[in-house]
């Protein structure tokens, strides 16, 4: 009988929810997005980087379930994420809300392996600003060993 080649089994996917915690007093009374939202990610144990900033570099790979949400650290003023820009190629996230609520959040799955950094936008809708705030500062989805070189 021929010996078996050992295959390493498939990792499984992983859900890495990216939270977008927001001023949104701040931003709107500077109509600055970009010094007032910090990002986070739970997978710094899989290497991601930027916590705190808007430049959050999450990793991931091919299966990976993305969640975005949003908090804001002022309870009584309106924020929601209202679209997510991205390489559908990469991802296609879908707006969801919580059952029973009007929570909204978005979801997506990491369609391929990524061989570069690839970065997205987001958008806010704070208070009752009708238009949009989408910060001039740009997320991204990165790839396990790119060690920080997010090729900016």
């Amino acid at each position: 009988m021929p010996p078996r080649s050992r295959q390493p089994a498939p990792r499984p996917a992983r859900p890495v929810t990216i939270t977008a915690v927001i001023d949104p007093v701040a931003a709107l009374a500077s109509e600055n997005l970009d010094d007032n939202l910090y990002l986070y990610d739970t997978n710094k144990a899989a290497g991601s980087s930027g916590f705190g900033t808007p430049e959050l570099h999450s990793r991931v790979r091919k299966g990976d379930t993305l969640l975005w949400n949003v908090i804001p650290l002022e309870c009584e003023t309106y924020v929601a994420l209202a679209d997510i820009e991205i390489d559908p190629q990469i991802a296609e996230p879908t707006r969801k809300v919580y059952p029973g609520t009007d929570i909204v959040f978005w979801t997506a799955e990491v369609k391929q392996d990524l061989t570069k950094p690839v970065p997205y936008r987001l958008s806010f809708l704070l208070g009752t600003v009708s238009t949009p705030f989408t910060p001039t500062a740009r997320p991204a989805l990165t790839r396990p060993g790119d060690q920080g070189k997010e090729g900016r």
